[in-house]
């Protein structure tokens, strides 16, 4: 018998069996799949020679991680690449934002507002590692009492309360794109704590990318697993607790539908009828682009950064995350696109580029919109449709089936309101263990949430050791 086996080989999922196997405990990983990696996988999509990512490709918080950091990955083969500034943010066409890694060129560009921007950035960004085990992580009592009550008082904050300190309209866009993230209206509580963890993160580590696509850091990890003695399976699918073979502790790097439909056999009725009313998120539709060129953005600072939002005011941006919750689409979309092969130019032939863009979109949509973002974006780009090599697409409902983890095109793992940002995915002191004492989650599903830091995983694993070691 294992000490320990983990369904689904997401970052999440590996790290639960490195944790474990740190431990000295016996752990396999099964992956249905034939390669591991769950959202962060990569292939040539579109053209040969043209590396795109499944889904993510911009990590920083893979590099904040501190349980990433503690395993070294460089040394398991992970190498980080990054532009000369972590994001570019698009009013309209005259007017861009930069966020640089220095918090006082950025205030720069805020006139008046630059000093409410450097007050509110740099005591975060000179207290990042305890910002982050404060914010990364399951609800717990805080090393840093002073620091949670300061912190927590403006991230609870919603993006629109956190805009009204500043008056100059690129504060407030840089800061709303970022909360953009949370795919929530900018009016829900807490989505300024997005704004603010990925906006100290650019500060402090970049927003950078794994060299030769997502799909390194994933390797990585598994080498680090098999170098600890831990074993991946692929092309395993768990559909039943019976295909899952004898184990001391299972940990499912699933989310709670997929966990409702293999074990609601090792469920409680009252722990099945809580994880029924687990809330989804939006969807995402997303494309991606072989390139002929580099992007001919109207402004030219835009080609310094990996990450562009393409997302107006704060107010044009809170109004399209409202109508994505009221089942539409809106005309001006939030847009994200990324352009890596600027910072790493081993994604695409000498010469070329890759590039991609979601949108936020209902649930469940298959709605394609090709169109209307590359319409955004030749706005701001024009020509842009003329560098189009070749264009791979996925809907929501594609992107589901591509991981069933994206409940309809959800890639977060569940959606971020503020409930469920404490308390996910059900309220419980220990919110990574089942009713079923061997049985744990450590999916995104579980705080501290989506995003590639494994910390997920590592914390659930965390709790599966206490089972295994009682």
């Amino acid at each position: 018998m294992l000490d320990a086996v983990v369904v689904g080989s997401g970052p999440n999922g590996l790290a639960a069996a490195i944790t474990i196997a740190e431990a000295g405990h016996s752990v396999r990983v099964l992956e249905a799949k034939a390669e591991p990696g769950g959202g962060a996988r990569s292939a040539e999509l579109t053209l040969p020679g043209f590396v795109h990512d499944m889904c993510s490709t911009v990590h920083p918080l893979g590099r904040a991680s501190p349980f990433f950091r503690r395993l070294a990955l460089e040394a398991a083969g992970l190498s980080w690449c990054e532009s000369e500034a972590p994001l570019a943010h698009v009013l309209d066409v005259e007017s861009v934002v930069i966020q640089e890694r220095s918090v006082v060129e950025t205030a720069l560009q805020f006139g008046a507002d630059a000093a409410r921007y450097e007050d509110l950035m740099s005591p975060l960004v000179e207290r990042f590692d305890d910002v982050m085990d404060l914010f990364l992580g399951p609800l717990r009592l805080p090393k840093h009492p002073g620091l949670f009550a300061e912190f927590g008082i403006t991230a609870l904050r919603s993006m629109n309360g956190l805009g009204r300190r500043f008056g100059d309209p690129g504060a407030r866009a840089l800061l709303g794109g970022m909360a953009a993230h949370a795919m929530l209206p900018l009016s829900a509580p807490a989505t300024a704590s997005f704004a603010l963890v990925l906006g100290i993160a650019g500060h402090k580590v970049g927003w950078p990318i794994a060299r030769g696509g997502t799909v390194a850091f994933t390797r990585a990890l598994v080498r680090t697993l098999e170098a600890l003695g831990g074993e991946l399976t692929l092309g395993h699918e768990v559909r039943a607790t019976a295909d899952i073979p004898p184990a001391r502790v299972v940990l499912f790097d699933l989310t709670p539908r997929q966990l409702l439909r293999i074990a609601p056999d090792w469920l409680s009725g009252t722990y099945r009828a809580r994880l029924g009313r687990y809330r989804y998120g939006p969807g995402v539709f997303k494309i991606d682009w072989a390139l002929s060129a580099p992007v001919p953005w109207r402004d030219p600072r835009c080609l310094r950064a990996t990450t562009v939002h393409l997302a107006g005011t704060l107010e044009e941006m809170d109004a399209a995350e409202t109508a994505v919750h009221r089942g539409r689409v809106s005309p001006e979309p939030f847009v994200l696109f990324t352009q890596p092969s600027l910072a790493d130019p081993s994604r695409a032939p000498l010469g070329q580029h890759t590039g991609w863009a979601y949108t936020h979109v209902p649930p469940d949509s298959d709605e394609d919109l090709t169109g209307v973002i590359e319409r955004r974006i030749e706005h701001f780009a024009p020509g842009f449709r003329d560098v189009i090599l070749a264009r791979h697409v996925r809907t929501a409902r594609q992107m589901e089936a591509y991981n069933a983890n994206y409940v309809g095109g959800d890639i977060n793992g569940g959606s971020a309101v503020l409930s469920q940002l404490l308390f996910r995915p059900v309220m419980r002191l220990d919110p990574y263990r089942t009713s079923h004492p061997r049985a744990f989650l450590c999916s995104s599903s579980t705080p501290p949430g989506g995003g590639v830091h494994g910390l997920c995983g590592h914390f659930a694993a965390r709790s599966a050791l206490a089972e295994l070691e009682k």
